[in-house]
């Protein structure tokens, strides 16, 4: 079995660069490439003590993947917010609680207006794929149109307006997750 890649990757994901995993695994970092590169097998003890670092155990390190879901039909999809047919709040993606953002789509009636957030941690990002929209961020007013996005630090106040005649449609993307349903 080749494992260089299942090591580059734990690496990789625990954003180690070889030396340092070599200096926590004792090992030289040359070591730690040809390893990478299947260019040598290591001892059961040397793997061990190279998952160690990871802190994963030799089942999880020799256990077959399990593919994960990469493309979400509108039946994944969860309305987050109420009945109101005039802002409406759908998560595209299932348990984004367990992931690092949480993507939604926003759609608002004319004239309406999202309750202020109030600030929080992390960072949210916004494409408008139609309508336009009044950002405010605390007391600062943005217009932002179709085909134009904003990408702010969570830390301020916030709401989002839809100043236009018709329907607004917005992707929002929101890091850590904080939409609720």
């Amino acid at each position: 079995m080749k494992i260089g890649e299942r090591l580059k990757r734990l690496r990789m994901i625990n954003s180690l660069t070889q030396e340092e995993l070599a200096s926590r695994a004792d090992l030289t970092k040359g070591y730690i490439s040809q390893l990478e590169n299947d260019a040598t097998s290591p001892s059961i003890a040397t793997l061990k003590d190279i998952i160690d670092v990871f802190g994963v155990s030799m089942q999880e390190f020799f256990s077959e993947t399990i593919d994960e879901d990469v493309v979400y039909g509108k039946d994944y999809r969860v309305q987050a917010s109420g009945d109101d047919e005039k802002i409406r709040v759908e998560l595209l993606i299932p348990a984004a609680q367990n992931r690092d953002m949480d993507p939604a789509m926003v759609t608002l009636e004319p004239g309406e207006e999202m309750e202020e957030q109030p600030f929080h941690e992390g960072e949210e990002f916004g494409f408008v794929l139609s309508g336009k929209v009044q950002l405010k961020l605390d007391d600062k007013l943005y217009t932002v149109k179709k085909d134009e996005c904003f990408y702010f630090g969570s830390d301020k106040k916030h709401s989002i307006k839809n100043i236009g005649r018709t329907q607004a449609r917005i992707l929002w993307v929101v890091t850590p997750p904080t939409f609720t349903y």
